[in-house]
């Protein structure tokens, strides 16, 4: 009888994330709008802004002429500037993303019996995601360092502030970022994670009843 009660005292309680299923809304989350998706698009932005800024800057000996001609005030110093500032803003921001984008994953419920467009289920493609996600995150902050020693070190004294490799690798990070958004798109699009509508359409509720 005594090992039976000090085995009951040892029973596994709720896990943390089945604690949270009370404060969970209709999206399986514990607020109204998912984070990770608008801070995805806030880290698009501003790498691609910096990118393209760094190559406005590059090319800017082929293009001051036409700055000229239509009198806009505009430097190579001025698109570096615009580049590097961009690029250590994402840097940061893309932090966040990536954990927002880790918590919200923890409470996703996929629909079930569901094969994505390109045939993945839905665990292969938050594995791949998630792994996807760690590593641009690694990537764009070796490319900030890697920009950080172009602008204070290596070109301070240059008008063309980064190298050509530079460029190509973060055009090459376009179609990356590109591929490895398209399986987030899929998530919400296909596997219907943290989309209320489709939550409930699966939960056999009535949306005219379920929705404000």
């Amino acid at each position: 009888m005594g090992l039976h009660l000090m085995s009951l005292q040892f029973l596994p309680g709720q896990s943390p994330i089945q604690q949270l299923a009370p404060e969970l809304g209709s999206n399986g989350l514990p607020y109204s709008l998912p984070i990770h998706p608008n801070l995805v698009h806030f880290t698009i932005g501003l790498f691609v802004i910096a990118i393209a800024f760094d190559i406005a800057g590059a090319l800017y000996p082929l293009e001051k002429r036409v700055f000229r001609f239509l009198a806009l005030p505009v430097t190579r110093q001025g698109f570096h500037d615009v580049g590097w500032y961009n690029l250590l803003a994402c840097c940061g921001v893309t932090f966040f993303t990536v954990a927002a984008g880790f918590f919200e994953m923890l409470l996703a419920v996929p629909l079930p019996g569901v094969t994505s467009a390109i045939g993945l289920h839905s665990m292969e493609t938050m594995l791949w995601h998630g792994v996807g996600g760690v590593v641009i995150l690694l990537v764009i902050v070796a490319m900030t360092v890697w920009r950080g020693y172009q602008r204070f070190l290596w070109r301070k004294d240059m008008g063309r502030q980064v190298q050509w490799l530079y460029l190509l690798v973060g055009l090459a990070m376009f179609l990356i970022i590109g591929l490895h958004g398209t399986l987030g798109a899929e998530l919400a699009g296909e596997f219907g994670v943290h989309i209320a509508a489709d939550q409930l359409l699966a939960a056999g509720a009535d949306l005219k009843v379920a929705l404000p």
